[in-house]
């Protein structure tokens, strides 16, 4: 006897049907996120999505209502086939999608100045402002291949692939990237922000629950991309501060020669911690100076704005191989030579051209996109030529350093 079998038509609903069970599996964190940044972005997706829908839904039904009504088969309809005009319809068609897009425009124009990564937060919650007195915690994001560093300059810690953060106090981040182009992403936080070589990004952001979560690269980065995600934990604030506690009695130092080691390609890392982490470390990532005696980029540009270092800088216009070709951190040099330190000075460094932004700027002189005014030129303050020169730093000639043969 033979098995009765399924209508054809039937399969692929039985298919689509057997699915569901795997949808149980499937987090709503994007909508339903444990941090305030995060849930008014979340908002923007779905107010974008009723909008959109106002007119999506009416023209949808109307065309499978026009479709029956005027179908061949009803001789009841009304046939005008020299119809081709119709003031009130074009009014309809046109003022609808016309007022739903200004009111996107209008959500669009308000969200992207309110939820700028770059701007630090107003509220931590729906009604709770963020006092004048309350200072953010500050951390350092550095994207390796393939894993995170997160340096917390306030405790003098550093982690690898885990993010810990109190509950309820606002979070300032410092983003960059050690090779390549990444993606700094915590959806239960706050929106994705790109993390870049030789550049410095910014996002604030809050945490309003406590809780486990996960963060990840959202940018292709390679071989080990798919396993560069890391733990975060939201605490309360007596848990962060023992967390902070536990590294700093457990875990080692993090100097420039342990994180040359750590900045090589690795995959699969497992939480690390430091307990101590040398100053102006991220600076000196951002200016990819880590290396000891290479020049910063801040210096470079500093040396630029002046017009170059004359004959000292003759044969200092080699292009820097190391960091343009080479993958940073593969070996203990990766070229055969590059531009030496010259004059270094500490406090240009925590001033460098990378926290320039979190300086008090001028409004009332600025021109432009920030130039300086025809006829001048805007310098930094180590090497302003407005100073005497007796006021100016020395500039030692630069030197090239090369492996011995």
């Amino acid at each position: 006897m033979k098995s009765p079998s399924l209508p054809m038509r039937a399969r692929p609903m039985l298919a689509a049907l057997s699915l569901l069970p795997l949808l149980g599996g499937c987090g709503m964190v994007v909508l339903d996120p444990a941090g305030d940044v995060a849930r008014q972005q979340g908002d923007l997706v779905v107010i974008s999505t009723l909008l959109m829908l106002i007119i999506i839904v009416p023209v949808m039904a109307l065309t499978g209502w026009f479709a029956w009504k005027y179908r061949a088969a009803n001789t009841a309809a009304t046939y005008k086939p020299d119809w081709d005009h119709s003031t009130q319809l074009e009014l309809l068609i046109w003022a609808v999608p016309l007022l739903i897009i200004i009111c996107l425009g209008a959500v669009t124009w308000v969200g992207t100045h309110l939820l700028d990564p770059y701007r630090p937060l107003a509220r931590t919650a729906p009604g709770q402002p963020v006092g004048a007195d309350v200072k953010p915690l500050e951390v350092q994001v550095v994207a390796l291949h393939w894993k995170w560093l997160f340096i917390y300059p306030e405790q003098g810690i550093a982690t690898v692939n885990e993010l810990a953060v109190p509950e309820g106090r606002p979070l300032k981040f410092r983003i960059s990237s050690s090779s390549v182009m990444n993606s700094f992403y915590v959806p239960a936080m706050a929106g994705q922000i790109y993390a870049m070589p030789g550049m410095e990004t910014k996002l604030h952001a809050v945490f309003n629950e406590t809780g486990n979560y996960e963060g990840f690269s959202a940018n292709y980065s390679g071989a080990g991309f798919s396993n560069m995600r890391f733990g975060v934990r939201s605490m309360t604030e007596a848990g962060f501060e023992r967390w902070a506690a536990q590294a700093k009695a457990r875990g080692t130092t993090l100097d420039r020669a342990a994180y040359l080691k750590l900045e090589r390609p690795s995959e699969k890392e497992p939480v690390r911690r430091y307990a101590q982490v040398d100053s102006g470390l991220f600076d000196r990532i951002v200016n990819m100076c880590v290396e000891p005696g290479k020049m910063c980029m801040h210096d470079m540009m500093a040396i630029d704005q002046r017009g170059g270092m004359g004959r000292a800088g003759l044969y200092n216009v080699r292009q820097l191989s190391y960091d343009k070709f080479a993958a940073r951190g593969t070996g203990d040099t990766a070229s055969d030579r590059y531009i030496a330190e010259n004059c270094s000075n500490p406090e240009l460094l925590g001033t460098s051209l990378a926290r320039v932004e979190d300086q008090p700027v001028n409004l009332a002189e600025l021109t432009g996109a920030g130039l300086s005014r025809p006829g001048t030129r805007a310098l930094s303050p180590a090497l302003d030529s407005d100073k005497p020169a007796s006021a100016r730093p020395a500039l030692t000639p630069v030197s090239i350093t090369e492996p011995a043969s």
